[in-house]
């Protein structure tokens, strides 16, 4: 007994479904030109930017170690004029 349902077989037409054979890629001839991969300039421009920011996060890191040592030290002094900038500006524009 085989039911039909919107035109699709029962369990018959199912498990018989037909496998497409692979096609075997051609064989490379000696002396043919290979291929080139060529990236864009914006992906070139993405991995310029990356190492960019790598170099970027090593500095900052060492930037900051060594003002964890000068607060540690004690010796830290820190711009009071670019502080009460920033506080006021703050305060005033709410950034």
């Amino acid at each position: 007994m085989s039911v039909e349902f919107f035109g699709v077989g029962g369990p018959g037409q199912i498990n018989n479904l037909k496998k497409t054979p692979k096609v075997q890629a051609d064989k490379k001839v000696e002396g043919a030109a290979q291929d080139k991969v060529q990236f864009s300039s914006v992906l070139q421009d993405v991995n310029k930017a990356k190492a960019t920011t790598q170099s970027g996060d090593a500095e900052r890191t060492e930037r900051i170690q060594q003002l964890k040592a000068q607060i540690k030290d004690g010796s830290y002094a820190p711009d009071l004029k670019k502080v009460s900038a920033s506080l006021l500006q703050f305060l005033v524009e709410g950034k």
